[in-house]
């Protein structure tokens, strides 16, 4: 595969020195998410277990004339029964992972925070892109761009944190978070700046940790060091930022798309703060996100086998 992002390269060489993750593919009906799942099994990314309606599933493998005949198949009458089945062999310790077939992120995430039989843990569940910008030195994080709509300070506490152990789980050395806001000056008239102000007062506390916060910081002086300076903000996160962390979901979600569409970045999406990484993907993704978010799920199943999260009975 020819691709000029290197960042990708880079994660997806560590993830295939792992063993396969054991995956439910959770009800892979359509083209993309089945040709996604066995191409990242044929990578040694991952060792799927498709989920979903065999016959419909057999069906797609046909007419895109890909081999199935090596892979269990969990025979389901249709989308919510796949998600429940695929949280079940999660709860079984089956699979270390869940990848979203061609149901609706709200089936799946709804099987997954069930109070009875899901897979919630003490940490409030976000979702983090994992951005690979051409013009950017290293792997960006975007939070939370696509579950959490405007979520409390408190809620955000879990959004940074969930955020940083990705990093770390990804080799990040020094963890660098930028709490976004549309100013950099901390203003009563604009909540997102109190409460990057409270978020970093928190991890000075030790109530987040793993990584340097700044906050409030506009776009332009998170990510560049000209605009950082030239405002006069001295910082060791202004103008580095690895992370960054949202007001709310619509500014996540442009800014994400953003990136992809203007800056041909890829973005390689993950649910954090479950009892597993949950892959997800859309069929606009290229092969080269489908197999990235593989990878990242690998490195994160992996830290997780080091440091279990504590769940929730």
């Amino acid at each position: 595969m020819e691709r000029t992002h290197d960042k990708y390269e880079r994660l997806l060489a560590v993830a295939k020195g792992l063993a396969p993750l054991p995956t439910a593919v959770v009800h892979p009906c359509d083209e993309s998410s089945l040709t996604g799942a066995v191409n990242a099994a044929k990578m040694g990314l991952i060792a799927p277990i498709l989920v979903g309606p065999a016959e419909r599933v057999k069906a797609v493998a046909n007419k895109c004339e890909l081999d199935i005949s090596q892979l269990e198949t969990i025979d389901t009458p249709h989308s919510h029964a796949s998600a429940e089945a695929g949280v079940r062999l999660v709860r079984e310790g089956r699979v270390e992972c869940l990848m979203k077939g061609s149901l609706h992120t709200d089936e799946l995430m709804g099987a997954v925070v069930a109070r009875e039989g899901g897979l919630r843990t003490a940490r409030r569940i976000s979702h983090c892109f994992v951005m690979d910008v051409p013009t950017y030195p290293e792997p960006l994080i975007v939070s939370d761009a696509a579950v959490n709509i405007a979520p409390t300070l408190e809620e955000k506490v879990d959004i940074v944190q969930n955020a940083i152990d990705l990093a770390r789980a990804l080799g990040a050395r020094e963890v660098r978070v930028a709490i976004l806001s549309a100013m950099e000056t901390v203003n009563p008239k604009v909540p997102s700046t109190i409460e990057a102000a409270a978020l970093c007062k928190m991890a000075d506390r030790g109530q987040i940790s793993g990584a340097i916060l700044d906050g409030p910081l506009a776009l332009d002086n998170a990510i560049n060091l000209q605009a950082a300076e030239i405002k006069q903000i001295k910082s060791p996160v202004a103008g580095r930022a690895n992370v960054l962390i949202v007001p709310d979901l619509e500014a996540g979600n442009m800014l994400a798309k953003s990136l992809s569409f203007l800056a041909d970045a890829d973005a390689a999406g993950i649910v954090l703060g479950a009892r597993v990484p949950i892959i997800l993907t859309s069929r606009a993704d290229s092969v080269t996100t489908r197999l990235a978010s593989c990878a990242v799920a690998a490195l994160v199943a992996r830290a997780r086998r080091e440091a279990p999260a504590r769940t929730v009975t």
